[in-house]
């Protein structure tokens, strides 16, 4: 589909994929709309972490001098243990070929935004779509989270989000001064991640396991003690902060399998719709940027669109598993107690200070990886 000026696109849910998708197929001569629910474009939440695997797709889309403006550049990750607020290592993140940064949710969703606006996107606020017939267009994009009503159309029955026994607090207290580093305060059965924000204020999110969920909704606001209470056990320097904390939601975190297939006929999904991941490897927001670049390019690239969407599924599939399994994995690693939390803290020590460069090389096929690279779209052809 080499000319995609004809194409009609709509884009169900404007978060940060779907704004993403639509500014991708704008840029491809697509007459895109985007309908989001809510009354504005926004995002519940503070804080979100774009590694260089997401900084590759701004990049791509021409967005790399804004993204600049509104991070922060993040130098390094430091795991803590967290009931005696020892450091355990201090791992570079400086060393790729783009940056990793901090941003504030607001920013990030206006930088796109805006750019979909120049781009000539259309969005429709307050709409409320339950099926992909709900809209009329070429091609159906279902970005609209992991509790999507769009997903049914692709997946036809499917079981609800599973909740996964854990919850999240999110909250931002006055800035502490801090590095612009990412500490992960691990403990047994919790942690905490803080990473300071571009033009002040520090970013807390704090999960425990817990074994039900039984609030109303998927957020709600929540008492600071509670909060405080849970991490009461740990070190002074983490109790400080949170004591700060006067204002925090709860959210319950749900997942779902990969779907296991990501279209059918004309309606596609992408982003949380197509893959939930939990919050401990810091890429949902950055598969979602990708998703929305790939997708784009892989109906570009081929001839007809059931083979541009089979070539996003193959781009796809492998790739967000293999993140979500990982993601899993470091939710196990951040919680562990006893004999198996000191043994893992020894060897953080250990990588720490005689081979520091392998957290990064241990992640390069996470974060070197570059969606916007023409042989990697042809690869799926």
């Amino acid at each position: 589909m080499k000319d995609l000026d004809d194409l009609t696109v709509a884009i169900v849910g404007g978060g940060i994929g779907g704004l993403t998708a639509a500014l991708a197929f704008a840029r491809k001569g697509c007459r895109v709309c985007v309908y989001e629910q809510a009354d504005a474009l926004k995002e519940v939440g503070a804080g979100i972490q774009v590694s260089p695997n997401g900084a590759a797709v701004l990049e791509g889309l021409g967005l790399s001098d804004h993204a600049a403006a509104r991070g922060l550049d993040a130098e390094a990750v430091i795991p803590m243990a967290a009931l005696t607020g020892k450091a355990l290592a201090r791992f570079d993140l400086t060393r790729g070929q783009r940056p990793y940064r901090f941003f504030r949710r607001p920013d990030l969703i206006g930088m796109l935004a805006g750019a979909c606006a120049e781009a000539g996107v259309e969005v429709e606020l307050g709409a409320r779509i339950a099926a992909a017939d709900d809209v009329g267009a070429d091609l159906v994009v279902g970005a609209d989270g992991v509790k999507s009503l769009v997903r049914g159309d692709v997946t036809g029955t499917d079981r609800d989000p599973m909740f996964t026994g854990q919850v999240a607090w999110r909250a931002v207290v006055p800035d502490q001064g801090d590095d612009p580093v990412a500490r992960i305060w691990m403990a047994p059965g919790k942690h905490v991640v803080t990473y300071p924000l571009r033009d002040g204020g520090l970013n807390i999110v704090a999960v425990q396991e817990r074994a039900e969920w039984a609030a109303e909704g998927w957020a709600h606001a929540d008492d600071p003690g509670a909060l405080q209470a849970v991490f009461s056990d740990c070190s002074r320097h983490l109790k400080d902060i949170l004591q700060k904390v006067d204002k925090v939601h709860l959210w319950g975190l749900f997942r779902r399998p990969v779907a296991s297939r990501l279209f059918r006929r004309n309606v596609v999904l992408m982003g949380d719709a197509a893959h939930p991941t939990l919050p401990f490897l810091a890429q949902g927001a950055n598969l979602a940027l990708e998703d929305g670049y790939v997708l784009a390019a892989c109906l570009e690239e081929n001839v007809d669109m059931q083979r541009g969407l089979a070539a996003y599924q193959r781009a796809r599939h492998g790739r967000v598993t293999r993140a979500i399994n990982a993601a899993n994995a470091n939710a196990r690693n951040y919680h562990l107690g006893g004999m198996r939390a000191a043994v893992a803290h020894t060897g953080l020590r250990m990588m720490g200070q005689v081979a520091p460069s392998a957290f990064l090389s241990r992640l390069s096929w996470l974060y070197d990886h570059d969606v916007t690279q023409k042989n990697y779209q042809l690869a799926a052809v």
